[in-house]
C-alpha cells in the first residue's frame, strides 16, 4: 500500500484559500489520488478526483472554486481551495486507489476551518 502524508489544512476566514499537499510515499504515479472530507457528524465525501493522465473530476459543491492537480515526479497531489466557505470545514483526507490491486490508502487527514 502506499503511505500519504497530508499537510496544508489551518484556520481560514470565509472567501480565503488554503492549498492541501499530500506525498505519497511508493509508486503513485498510475494510481487515482482522490481528496475526501468529512464533517463532524457527516459522511465522509469525495471532493475531487484525479487519474493518473491529469483528468479531473469535481463533486458539485466544490467546482469553480476548487483544484486538484498532481505531480507525479514529486509524488504529491495538490488540492487548491478557493472562495472558501463556512460548508467547507471539515477534515480532509487524501486517498490513493490502485485500480490494479483493488486497493485504497488514506491518510491522516488534515482539518480546515473556514470562520465567518
Amino acid at each position: 500500500q502506499v503511505q500519504l502524508v497530508e499537510s496544508g489544512g489551518g484556520l481560514v476566514q470565509v472567501g480565503g484559500s488554503l492549498r492541501l499537499s499530500c506525498v505519497a510515499s511508493g509508486r503513485s504515479s498510475t494510481n487515482t489520488m482522490e481528496w475526501y472530507r468529512q464533517a463532524p457528524g457527516k459522511q465522509r465525501e469525495v471532493v475531487a478526483s484525479i487519474i493518473s493522465s491529469g483528468r479531473t473530476t469535481y463533486t458539485e459543491f466544490v467546482k469553480g472554486r476548487f483544484t486538484i492537480s498532481r505531480d507525479n515526479a514529486k509524488n504529491t497531489v495538490y488540492l487548491q481551495m478557493n472562495s472558501l466557505k463556512p460548508e467547507d470545514s471539515a477534515v480532509y483526507y487524501c486517498s490513493a486507489y490502485d485500480s490494479i490491486r483493488f486497493s485504497r490508502s488514506w491518510g491522516q487527514g488534515t482539518q480546515v476551518t473556514v470562520s465567518s
